[in-house]
């Protein structure tokens, strides 16, 4: 490229791109094709249930203006010409004219006979909108095949199956990536949900020495959950974070149970849990009363704060009234401020 190319002016734009209605008598294939393919709505007053339509106003920002030549404006994105020549397609009853024509390439439009939106980028930012597409939202399309207005019989049965489609479509990006087979998906350091699969942590309490070191929700740091055998191996490379699964204070026992969880050590039977300086208590609410984890309203302010880091404000306001509801906190004032 030489050092003094410079990117076109307007000049360029109108002979590639064009926002207006051809005349029928001078090509009536480009005209039919324009009318087929390149119009938007009616939409607005005429259509309030077009598809575009958000609080009543085009989401398209149709129809656009009338305008005699082609500028661009302040942002660097173009205003194409669209005179007021008189030239009109009807849709759907309603006369559309050149504000309600999307921007095509005529030669494109001949040729593949399809809407092609064609414009001009004349900015590094519009590399954005050019990779909008092949990267644009999830990996999944839902397709609908529906009547047109000119099909108004109501009389034949609607078969859902045939016209409905839950279609999977990969983005040329994605389908290199997992030829590839690059990582699609990673976290570091990984986090561990630790469901109430007890039994294996205790039977492995039973015979391994470090084990009886470190409490439930401490385990996966030093040991690995082996789905196969279900059964906990010692760790030997990697790094984790653990969180115990979420429990509701409205569920009792389980919630206390799950309080014990990231206290006790070593414990090797439920029994064991709920055994506090050599006495068993009956239930997993008693022993953590004789634990000290309730008497200062600790353990629930400990519980709103975990859940701040994933909850809204809603789901805190909820699970504070829950625990009121509970009859359970000592001074409900002291959590409310603590938290």
């Amino acid at each position: 490229m030489h050092s003094d190319y410079k990117l076109p002016t307007v000049e360029f734009i109108d002979p590639i791109i064009s926002a207006e209605i051809p005349n029928i008598d001078e090509d009536p294939e480009l005209y039919s094709l324009v009318n087929e393919f390149m119009i938007h709505g009616p939409c607005g007053a005429e259509n309030i249930n077009c598809p575009c339509m958000v609080d009543k106003k085009c989401s398209k920002n149709f129809p656009k203006q009338f305008c005699n030549h082609t500028s661009v404006d302040q942002n660097g994105f173009p205003l194409y010409r669209r005179r007021n020549d008189g030239h009109f397609v009807e849709k759907s009853g309603v006369k559309l004219d050149n504000r309600n024509v999307v921007p095509y390439n005529k030669y494109l439009l001949k040729r593949y006979q399809a809407h092609i939106n064609v414009e001009w980028c004349n900015q590094g930012s519009s590399i954005k909108y050019l990779f909008k597409y092949i990267n644009k939202g999830l990996d999944r399309a839902t397709v609908g095949i529906v009547r047109s207005n000119n099909e108004c019989d109501t009389n034949d049965a609607v078969d859902e199956i045939n016209e409905y489609y839950d279609c999977r479509y990969l983005s040329a990006c994605e389908a290199s990536w997992r030829i590839f087979k690059y990582d699609v998906h990673y976290m570091y350091p990984s986090v561990v949900r630790l469901p109430f699969h007890l039994p294996a942590w205790m039977e492995c309490n039973a015979v391994n020495a470090d084990a009886q070191k470190l409490t439930y929700v401490e385990f996966p740091t030093k040991f690995v959950w082996q789905c196969g055998d279900r059964i906990w191996k010692p760790r030997k490379v990697g790094k984790c974070i653990d969180r115990i699964h979420s429990v509701s204070p409205n569920l009792g026992e389980a919630y206390f149970l799950r309080i014990l969880l990231n206290k006790v050590k070593g414990s090797k039977s439920f029994e064991e849990i709920r055994t506090v300086n050599g006495e068993e208590y009956s239930s997993f609410r008693d022993a953590s009363y004789a634990l000290g984890l309730l008497d200062d309203d600790k353990e629930y302010i400990d519980a709103i704060k975990e859940a701040s880091h994933f909850g809204s404000g809603f789901y805190l306001r909820f699970l504070f009234a829950t625990l009121l509801m509970c009859n359970s906190m000592s001074k409900p004032e002291v959590v409310w401020e603590n938290t």
